[in-house]
């Protein structure tokens, strides 16, 4: 996938081109139409769902692949998988940052099963686009549950039972995953450890990159070109519904017009919402509260959409993978407390179950825990 400027909108952030790759028009090769990662496991099928060129003969589709690697590496404990699932190259995005090689990913792996030895992943849907010939993209979404009964790099053993979201966005082509971006509701999870997630912020935000912490100055995001002020963008007409029209249009309007009442155009009454750290909202009024917290507290915070990918039909609607970054400066109270003056930069994956053209589900993780470490630090 190739990287461009939208062609029609000046001064729009970059964007990633997605026309190129193939998206499934439907949900036959997905873990609801199988019955769920039980009937995935027990009984994948032998016969090839579609081409497959360069992978384990074993693996019948990607999401398959995706599923059994998985649960292979993480339950099984084979941990050394990697080494045949993984490039050597490898560059994995995390809260921690970019990573380089699968050495890393080995000993990250070992570290967190130790930390959960009991640890599972139960797969809730994997939306995948691609082939084997650009490389198979896939978007992970995952709950983990596990028992604290190991030293993790938060503390010792607590002995609690966590359980919380993940989706990790991968791309796979040859039998080897080669570009990882993965999302864990980390601060959730160290809430249910029992520590305190202010003070454990601190802890790891003076831990980092002393180089990074140098020029403390922050400036405007560049969110405008000049003075003009931010298009207001309508959908394309076109004779079908445009999924990657729709999220461009959607996300620009709220986050960066701060048009909120497009959510009343984008998202039905009685929408889902779960969210980073717990977070869940019944309804366009909750959603919008929250869209209002993160503005008030980064005025200046500028959005923009890195990967966007689907799978579905008009009829049976659509499921998204959007990645996403957004930057700006601490400079309004909310949940983190006095302003900092800080500027930080969050990243994060939102997957939407849209139906008849409205989003009726939304999951948004984002790197909550780095975001309170690059504000609290000393």
């Amino acid at each position: 996938m190739t990287e461009s400027i939208r062609p029609d909108i000046e001064g729009l952030p970059e964007t990633t081109e997605s026309e190129s790759l193939f998206m499934p028009a439907d949900f036959t090769i997905s873990l609801s139409t199988r019955g769920g990662i039980d009937q995935q496991l027990l009984d994948p099928g032998s016969e090839r769902r579609h081409s497959m060129r360069g992978f384990e003969d074993t693996y019948v589709d990607i999401v398959d692949y995706i599923v059994r690697i998985t649960h292979r590496i993480w339950e099984e404990k084979d941990i050394g998988y990697i080494y045949d699932t993984y490039s050597h190259k490898s560059k994995v995005n995390d809260d921690s940052g970019l990573q380089y090689g699968r050495d890393k990913i080995v000993a990250d792996t070992v570290h967190t099963i130790n930390a959960f030895p009991d640890i599972r992943l139960y797969a809730d849907e994997i939306i995948w686009a691609g082939d084997d010939e650009v490389g198979f993209h896939t978007s992970h979404r995952a709950v983990i549950m596990g028992h604290n009964t190991g030293y993790s790099r938060y503390g010792p053993p607590t002995g609690r039972k966590i359980t919380c979201w993940a989706i990790a966005n991968c791309v796979a082509l040859d039998n080897e995953i080669f570009e990882e971006w993965v999302i864990y509701d980390t601060a959730n999870l160290i809430q249910q450890l029992g520590f305190d997630l202010r003070q454990k912020a601190r802890e790891f935000g003076n831990q980092m990159d002393v180089d990074s912490l140098k020029d403390q100055r922050s400036g405007d995001s560049e969110r405008l070109p000049g003075q003009a002020k931010p298009p207001h963008l309508v959908l394309a007409k076109s004779d079908g519904f445009d999924v990657e029209d729709f999220i461009q249009v959607t996300y620009h309007n709220i986050w960066n017009r701060r048009n909120l009442s497009a959510v009343q155009d984008a998202y039905v009454p009685n929408m889902l919402f779960r969210g980073s750290t717990n977070r869940v909202y019944h309804g366009r009024g909750g959603y919008q509260s929250f869209l209002l917290s993160m503005m008030a507290m980064f005025p200046d915070l500028a959005l923009q959409i890195d990967d966007v990918y689907w799978m579905g039909n008009d009829e049976e609607g659509y499921l998204t993978s959007v990645r996403w970054s957004i930057v700006g400066t601490h400079r309004g109270m909310g949940i983190y407390g006095p302003p900092t003056g800080r500027q930080v930069y969050m990243w994060g994956i939102s997957q939407h179950r849209i139906m008849q053209g409205k989003i009726t589900e939304e999951l948004m993780l984002f790197n909550e825990f780095a975001v309170m470490q690059q504000i609290y630090r000393d």
